[in-house]
């Protein structure tokens, strides 16, 4: 493990590869860290400098939720400070769920820092303008995060992340786990409440057709919710872009088919 010091912050990161190659930077999704890329390190590291960051508040540090500075504000500006301060030129980036967000923020403010783009199931709601015939009201997605939140700052750390695994993957999503993802996420755990207090913007097609680097978008065959909807809306506006599914797997792909993953982001990267 190593640090950088971008925005008065000591940011931690996994470097794996060839040193003389062109680094591409990985973004990991909510209660995760740098450890999540471990089944697609070896795969992707075998022609590309994979760097694996841990945003702010995020394992190795050991955050209580307490103050701000995790949002996905503060992570786009963390991760631009990063790929400034590696200075290694034009990089590519990607970004799973909540760091495909990020990863897609950074591409419209600073697309002078990429050469591609690849947004593994990027998190976040879609306006009218991007996904038609929303339902009104509140997200059930918020309405989850916060209950879900509100059980890790009373100390159920367990139930909490259960409620959150449950929302995104269905019954069973917690207790399918293994023992060292669940600790993972437990290590992760109070960032969920960073996040239920965050103000994060909704896709807009605007800000699809605004993004100037060339995009892969890659979903799960079976994944749940709006996420699928979200990911084929920014596919159809993202003037240079295409999005692939890798069947029988839901958001988590790259953990379920790693092989199938990495296959699709080298060829992308090599065109």
């Amino acid at each position: 493990m190593q640090t950088l010091h971008v925005n008065g912050y000591d940011m931690a990161y996994l470097e794996v590869g060839p040193k003389d190659a062109r680094p591409l930077v990985c973004v990991h999704g909510s209660l995760c860290d740098f450890r999540i890329w471990s089944p697609v390190l070896g795969p992707l590291s075998r022609s590309h400098r994979v760097v694996a960051v841990s945003l702010r508040h995020c394992f190795p540090e050991h955050w209580d939720g307490a103050g701000d500075g995790y949002s996905i504000a503060q992570h786009v500006l963390d991760t631009i400070a990063f790929l400034e301060a590696f200075g290694s030129g034009p990089a590519d980036l990607l970004g799973h769920s909540r760091g495909g967000h990020i990863a897609f923020r950074v591409a419209q403010r600073r697309p002078d820092l990429l050469r591609k783009l690849i947004l593994a199931e990027p998190g976040g709601a879609p306006d009218e303008t991007l996904v038609s015939g929303l339902p009104s009201g509140r997200s059930p997605f918020a309405a989850m995060l916060e209950a879900s939140a509100a059980k890790i700052e009373a100390g159920d750390l367990d139930g909490g992340l259960a409620a959150f695994m449950e929302g995104i993957e269905g019954p069973k999503g917690w207790t399918r786990l293994s023992a060292v993802a669940k600790q993972q996420l437990r290590d992760n755990a109070y960032t969920l409440a960073g996040q239920a207090r965050e103000a994060r913007p909704l896709f807009t097609r605007a800000d699809a057709e605004s993004i100037a680097v060339r995009t892969l978008l890659i979903g799960g065959g079976a994944s749940r919710g709006i996420l699928p909807a979200v990911l084929r809306a920014l596919a159809q506006y993202i003037p240079d872009s295409r999005a692939v599914m890798i069947p029988n797997t839901t958001h988590p792909m790259f953990e379920q088919a790693p092989q199938e993953f990495s296959k699709h982001v080298m060829e992308f990267l090599g065109e």
